[in-house]
């Protein structure tokens, strides 16, 4: 990306706004088995505020198009026209299902990059993922099995297997890659749903997860991306059609499907940002608390080019985001 065209601030402060908004919006909806009316709000409050960021933002990855709410969907203009031109992922609502039925691991998660540097997976809902630290970065490929990956991640940690933890999504179709990893000496952290925190985990001193693999969906891969960019992580993926008709249309657009992407491939910017916030509590993040009128919030920011990550906790007036209809 020309050094003219990036942005010249750190963008993911204004993010985490952002991000906030939509956990605020979403929390009344928690446990209330309605995904959609959750997806909404969230969406919702994403937007008014993306409306008012100095920037000139279109939307790669919009979860709001893939799970049918009102706003943010692919191609969307944000912002407020000024300031850089940038790439923009989002998922208002990482785990609608843990958000619906309140259950533990959902948050809202942006990523802005510099402007066509993100990859848009097209007709492909899925890839096959392995992420991992920045120690594990050279030794790990989706070109070895799950087995070797493993030992080989061993290997430059100078641990035993059974000292790996790895993070794969809880589905049926996990379950010989599940046999495989215990049978070669690993543990596994089984996820309910959504990757992009597991993704994010792999590279924070403070976790235990040490590797995520599996299929999970492509634009939670791009905004993982985006986020290892910050950690000196890495993720690559393989595109992972679901059916004939679905591989057919990606040879048709032009995709390779036996290419492997990697972090670069997905999101090729050297100033990346990347913001979440917790809605319900996770491994990475709190939930948002609510006590005698106030909202407490639990975020992370980081940027690329500095390697900055920051974990902020905010606290919210309820009547404030009441008059600027942030919550109902």
């Amino acid at each position: 990306m020309p050094e003219s065209s990036a942005p010249d601030r750190n963008l993911a402060l204004e993010m985490v706004r952002v991000t906030e908004a939509a956990a605020l919006a979403s929390t009344p909806w928690v446990g209330r088995g309605e995904k959609e009316s959750a997806d909404g709000a969230a969406v919702n409050a994403m937007r008014s505020v993306l409306d008012v960021v100095a920037m000139n933002g279109t939307v790669i990855i919009g979860e709001g198009e893939k799970d049918h709410a009102p706003m943010l969907f692919n191609g969307e203009h944000v912002g407020d026209g000024t300031g850089p031109q940038v790439d923009i992922a989002v998922d208002p609502i990482e785990g609608t299902t843990p958000t619906a039925m309140g259950r533990s691991g959902a948050m809202s998660v942006i990523a802005v990059a510099g402007s066509g540097s993100m990859f848009f997976p097209g007709p492909i809902v899925y890839m096959d993922k392995l992420a991992t630290g920045p120690d594990g970065a050279e030794a790990v490929s989706l070109e070895l099995t799950p087995r070797e990956n493993i030992v080989e991640l061993a290997r430059v940690r100078h641990c035993k297997t059974s000292e790996i933890t790895v993070a794969i999504l809880d589905r049926p179709r996990h379950a010989a890659l599940i046999d495989e990893v215990r049978g070669a000496g690993a543990r596994i952290y089984l996820i309910g749903d959504g990757d992009v925190a597991a993704a994010i985990l792999t590279s924070l001193p403070s976790s235990n997860i040490d590797m995520l693999l599996g299929v999970g969906g492509s634009p939670e891969a791009v905004i993982a991306a985006a986020g290892l960019q910050c950690l000196d992580g890495a993720i690559q993926v393989r595109l992972w059609p679901r059916d004939d008709l679905e591989r057919q249309r990606a040879v048709d657009a032009g995709y390779d499907l036996d290419r492997i992407l990697d972090t670069s491939d997905l999101v090729n910017s050297q100033d990346c940002f990347f913001a979440a916030t917790g809605i319900t509590d996770s491994e990475l993040l709190r939930g948002v608390r609510t006590r005698r009128g106030e909202a407490i919030t639990h975020s992370i920011v980081m940027r690329s080019r500095s390697k900055t990550v920051r974990t902020i906790e905010a606290v919210h007036r309820v009547e404030k985001l009441k008059n600027f209809q942030l919550i109902p």
